[in-house]
């Protein structure tokens, strides 16, 4: 049955794939977007991808009766607008925190004040407010350490170790991973899934969460220095410069394309197995940073070797991916996109665009002026 559906940033990546296939399944879409230019460029120019049929609200999360406005008349909503990035958030503590945290009060205050109107509220969140991912002894005791020492990563001693100076082994990350969210961006990340669950249990709204890990794959923001890092990789290749790589390369994460997480948003609107939870969606592969690098070389045919840098960016964690058994089993999410299908694919729309230039190596100026890379 077609329903009347509101995605907050439904112009920016994840949210204009999500509204496509809302689009194709009859529903009718509703697009409350700022057209944040770290996202869309100083012109704010609408993306070309916006679909004439959705009707487009050019308005931010942070003005409250804007986001009222939007809400009238909705059945769904998937809540995506957020500022993004990790480092950036360490130095723009009041605009991710405005925008993140009080976005997100200001819509969910607008549900309060009509409540019984929305029948599913979606709200993405994500793997960085678990910090660390999980991790084992050997002897199979619990860890003590869940975090690396600032002594310890001037050393360039990278991985995990408990007091007694056992190794650790990182494992997949299940949802009851205890959360320690080591940046601003993180923090407001929980906020917004904590707040969400709690007011859909208070309200009656039925709410999910949804923790995605690193998205990559067609329309990510080319001129965005916060974007993924397979875009970030892929752009430098194709204007002949080296990825630039922190720590050793060896950090472990979960690669998932934006087609899977779109399919694992769809199935979060339906059905109640999942309302009230909050579910780990990524691939439950885990794959080097550097092994990212390295296959997309490949994928371009490029002999451009990564730049490895040894430098520790401080909110960086070591190793976590997911376990996504849970949402195996309440949404039925099984993702379907092969990482190096998914690598090919990414580079393939990226050799279609316009390569902007380069502000990576901005950022990390940026970054360093600011004593937050080590």
């Amino acid at each position: 049955m077609a329903r009347k559906v509101l995605v907050t940033g439904g112009a920016g990546f994840v949210g204009s794939h999500l509204v496509d296939a809302l689009l194709a399944r009859g529903d009718t879409v509703r697009i409350l977007d700022n057209l944040d230019p770290q996202v869309h460029g100083p012109a704010r120019r609408m993306p070309e991808w916006v679909p004439a049929d959705a009707e487009f609200v050019n308005a931010d999360v942070r003005d409250a009766e804007a986001v009222r406005r939007s809400l009238q008349g909705m059945e769904v909503v998937y809540h995506l607008a957020a500022a993004v990035g990790v480092g950036q958030s360490m130095y723009r503590v009041a605009d991710y925190t405005a925008v993140n945290t009080m976005g997100t009060a200001h819509l969910l205050q607008a549900l309060v004040d009509d409540r019984g109107a929305v029948e599913r509220l979606v709200v993405a969140s994500s793997m960085s407010i678990y910090g660390e991912g999980r991790y084992t002894r050997p002897d199979g005791r619990e860890p003590r350490v869940s975090t690396r020492s600032l002594e310890q990563l001037k050393r360039h001693d990278w991985e995990l170790h408990d007091p007694d100076g056992v190794p650790l082994a990182p494992v997949p990350t299940d949802e009851a991973k205890p959360l320690e969210s080591t940046s601003i961006y993180a923090l407001t990340k929980a906020d917004q899934e904590r707040m969400a669950l709690m007011i859909g249990e208070t309200y009656g709204i039925p709410s999910v969460a949804l923790r995605f890990f690193n998205i990559y794959g067609p329309r990510q923001a080319l001129s965005n220095p916060y974007t993924g890092v397979a875009a970030i990789f892929s752009s430098r290749l194709l204007n002949g410069l080296p990825p630039l790589v922190f720590e050793d390369g060896g950090q472990r994460r979960d690669f998932v394309s934006v087609h899977d997480i779109v399919r694992a948003l769809l199935l979060a609107a339906d059905g109640d197995a999942a309302v009230g939870k909050a579910l780990n969606v990524g691939s439950g592969r885990a794959v080097s940073v550097r092994e990212v690098a390295e296959t997309l070389a490949r994928v371009l045919g490029s002999g451009v070797e990564p730049e490895v840098n040894g430098k520790y960016r401080v909110g960086d964690i070591r190793n976590c991916y997911a376990d996504i058994s849970l949402a195996r089993e309440v949404l039925g999410y099984e993702p379907r996109v092969a990482f190096e299908a998914g690598m090919e694919e990414l580079v393939a729309w990226l050799q279609r665009q316009e390569r902007p230039e380069s502000t990576v190596d901005a950022h990390a100026a940026e970054l360093a002026a600011r004593g937050l890379t080590l």
